[in-house]
């Protein structure tokens, strides 16, 4: 029978849960790496064995983890991250210049077909790849020379938190960044173009402005990898030409502002996002703590609240913290700053909490297992 195995980064440590198909019954493992933040935990799908970990400190720094027997033991790999060449300045927040520094990872994206092969995702914003198994890494530098000395750091860091691969043509990729925006590549991550055409941000004095959106999640479903869907700072948007144009699908939600969206495994066309009272209480409105759903791509949702909290729930639920599986039902799951992971073995219909009181939750993946 398959099952699922659950990978959570914390803000203190590792967990690794597992269970069968059914997904009722759940064995919790971990802490791995514990007190140091773990900004995310990716598996390989060539390979459901091999799993990646940013392992990350104020004080002692960052390091790459590396596992091959499905998180069971782990090692550190390779960890001279380096920006290519002479790294120039990015503007801070006032737009004065400042130095580009390596401080973390924020994602790993593992390449679909060769274990050995992982992209990364980093602060200050760049893109690194590995191609022997987290050996060495090597920035792909196109992505900064596209107008890079204009991005500005959101709140969280100026990191590059979202990497979409188009399993339809190896070489284009898309990317978020807190806060340039959504970029895009045509020809293997040699040049990329800015994709934020119809983004509403009210903070830049240029609405036009190619760079400079504070995009907090992008979602792709392989079956129609020209459309793309948002959260920004505020809007949730949808692409249906790769991110050439965009256009709002907020509809009735309760708010537009929020951190994830994804999409369910067998239907392009439905949509999961976790609405956010604002840019400045980063809770659920009125204390509820709902998914909504979209059967339709956008503008017509549905709460979903059975098994959630419906009074005095004051959490978050973070850019990287829901992820679905692929079985026959889709199970969708998403943890929280107060350390909750809610799992639905059934599309978002039903929730429970597969486990409480972790640390804060900071990523969540999922790896549907044979």
């Amino acid at each position: 029978m398959s099952g699922v195995r659950v990978l959570v980064g914390t803000r203190k440590g590792a967990f690794v849960l597992t269970a069968d198909g059914a997904r009722r019954d759940w064995k919790v493992d971990g802490p791995y790496f514990p007190g140091w933040e773990i900004y995310h935990v990716a598996g390989s799908s060539a390979d459901p064995n091999r799993l990646w970990a940013s392992q990350s400190s104020g004080w002692f720094g960052q390091q790459v983890q590396r596992s091959d027997d499905g998180g069971a033991t782990w090692e550190a790999v390779g960890n001279q991250f380096a920006y290519d060449g002479d790294p120039g300045t990015h503007q801070w927040y006032d737009g004065t210049p400042r130095p580009w520094e390596f401080s973390r990872v924020w994602h790993f994206e593992p390449s679909p077909t060769d274990a050995d092969t992982v992209w990364a995702g980093v602060q200050d914003a760049a893109l690194f790849r590995s191609t022997d198994g987290g050996a060495s890494w090597q920035e792909l530098p196109g992505l900064r020379a596209y107008k890079g000395p204009q991005w500005a750091p959101g709140a969280g860091g100026m990191c590059l938190h979202t990497i979409k691969l188009d399993p339809s043509d190896p070489d284009r990729m898309f990317i978020a960044i807190s806060a340039a925006g959504a970029f895009r590549t045509d020809d293997g991550a040699a040049t990329w173009k800015a994709i934020n055409r119809g983004l509403n941000s009210g903070h830049l004095p240029d609405q036009d402005a190619e760079v400079g959106h504070c995009v907090h999640r992008l979602a792709l479903h392989p079956a129609k990898p020209s459309t793309l869907y948002m959260q920004k700072h505020w809007d949730v948007m949808r692409s249906d030409d790769a991110g050439e144009n965009w256009y709002e699908i907020s509809g009735d939600l309760p708010t537009d502002f929020g951190f994830v969206v994804d999409v369910h495994a067998h239907e392009p066309e439905t949509v999961y996002v976790i609405p956010i009272t604002s840019d400045e209480f980063h809770v659920p409105p009125d204390g509820k703590l709902q998914v909504y759903r979209s059967r339709t791509g956008g503008q017509e949702w549905e709460p979903l609240t059975a098994g959630l909290p419906q009074q005095d729930c004051y959490v978050n639920v973070l850019r990287d913290a829901m992820a679905v599986d692929s079985l026959d039902e889709c199970g969708v799951y998403f943890g929280t700053t107060g350390g909750q992971v809610y799992a639905s073995s059934d599309a978002g219909d039903s929730w429970s909490p597969i486990v409480r009181d972790l640390p804060g939750v900071l990523s969540v993946e999922v790896q549907t297992l044979s």
